[in-house]
């Protein structure tokens, strides 16, 4: 029989912090044994601000999730993001070293390094380094160069960077609640192994991940991440403004948006009215739910058009074939999709988590697909092979990790 692996993915967001656990028993996919989720108090966009309340949400959602599967965990794939994120492609070229031309794992790997050396500032370390493509002299699109004849090789790549000091408070918090990071993933990334199908990789899509302090997004083609960017605004700032326009409290301001809210003010009807608490004991006043979107609409047109502008930075967009896929918990939002459509010009659906089996119906929505990415990028990286969904596996640099934990 096939030996049973277990394995665990945890979502660190701005609002809520969820735990996934899974095994892999011989089955192609993995099968769910546990989810836990907290709400998030000491994270300001995806960056520590208060270590002790971070630990307690993390411990929260893990205690949760290790009570619904009947075992305890000791190790973790944790999302990083936030906006002190940036990446870079860069090229590396080398010439090839064998006499009869043949192209080794030594002139692979010297032109790996070669696209990695680049100046980076010394509070930046490299996250993620994708490899994209190889060019054997002059022909582009080669996957896997090993034993091609050639007399130049260059690799492009797809390279990460994060704040030393934002990834260091990560890891010091799960450590913290007494687990150990095997592997750092870019939220985005993690996102689009559950909610991206090769196909649309392939021919080029858009994914954008609109969480609770920052908006994720990245742009595939071919079968590579070729553009990735963190964007400071989220459903958070949405509720902020409602919050102030409405002069009621957050908490109650982000029921409104849940219930209420679309992203689309023509959409709603006018003459449809709202109950909204006031601040400190005041008295209930009715608004038209119009009114609300027309707060909603402004701030959810401001994030795709930075989407937009972000994406179009790359020569990439223009052969984007597949559209956009919105995921992330804003992404419920009413007509956000048609928004964003209307925007993009392009078709867009919602990306809802998969590649799992057993997945609670709770945890079936797109507030949940950075954590089941996760989840599916600690599998693969333990060489199990899954159903090709998601692409390829992106490489970590596992040296940085191991610097960065030591």
């Amino acid at each position: 029989m096939a030996k049973t692996r277990c394995f665990a993915g945890l979502d660190i967001g701005t609002t809520k912090i969820c735990a996934f656990i899974a095994e892999m028993n011989g089955g192609p996919e993995p099968r769910v044994l546990g989810y836990g989720q907290a709400g998030s108090e000491g994270l300001r966009r995806g960056v520590v601000v208060d270590l002790e309340k971070t630990v307690a949400s993390i411990e929260a959602a893990i205690d949760v999730a290790e009570q619904m599967a009947g075992f305890p965990v000791r190790e973790v794939v944790a999302g990083i993001a936030g906006d002190h994120i940036r990446s870079i492609n860069s090229r590396g070229v080398v010439a090839v070293s064998r006499r009869d031309h043949e192209i080794t794992a030594q002139d692979v790997s010297r032109a790996l390094e070669q696209a990695k050396a680049m100046a980076i500032p010394m509070d930046r370390e490299i996250i993620h380094a994708i490899t994209q493509q190889f060019i054997v002299d002059d022909q582009d699109g080669v996957r896997d160069p090993l034993g091609m004849t050639g007399v130049r090789l260059e690799a492009d790549l797809h390279i990460i960077t994060g704040a030393v000091t934002a990834a260091k408070n990560i890891v010091k918090s799960i450590n913290r609640a007494g687990l150990k990071v095997s592997d750092l993933v870019l939220q985005p990334l993690a996102s689009g192994h559950s909610t991206l199908e090769m196909d649309e990789k392939n021919m080029g899509v858009v994914l954008i991940d609109i969480g609770g302090g920052t908006t994720d997004v990245a742009l595939f083609h071919e079968g590579s991440i070729r553009h990735t960017a963190i964007l400071p605004l989220g459903g958070a700032s949405v509720t902020n403004d409602i919050a102030i326009g409405l002069r009621t409290p957050f908490d109650r301001a982000e029921e409104l948006k849940i219930q209420y809210g679309s992203a689309l003010a023509s959409r709603v009807d006018p003459a449809e009215t709202i109950e909204v608490p006031g601040v400190g004991g005041r008295e209930f006043k009715t608004i038209s739910r119009q009114v609300l979107a027309t707060m909603i609409e402004p701030r959810m047109e401001e994030i795709f058009q930075l989407a937009l502008k972000e994406v179009r930075r790359n020569a990439y967009f223009e052969m984007v074939g597949a559209g956009v896929v919105l995921t992330g918990g804003t992404a419920l939002l009413r007509e956000s999709a048609e928004l964003c459509g209307e925007i993009f010009q392009m078709p867009v659906r919602v990306g809802i988590p998969r590649g799992v089996i057993d997945l609670p119906d709770a945890a079936s929505d797109p507030r949940f697909s950075t954590g089941v990415g996760l989840l599916l990028h600690a599998i693969r990286e333990e060489g199990v092979e899954l159903p090709q969904r998601g692409g390829p596996a992106f490489a970590g640099i596992k040296q940085w990790f191991a610097d960065l934990v030591s």
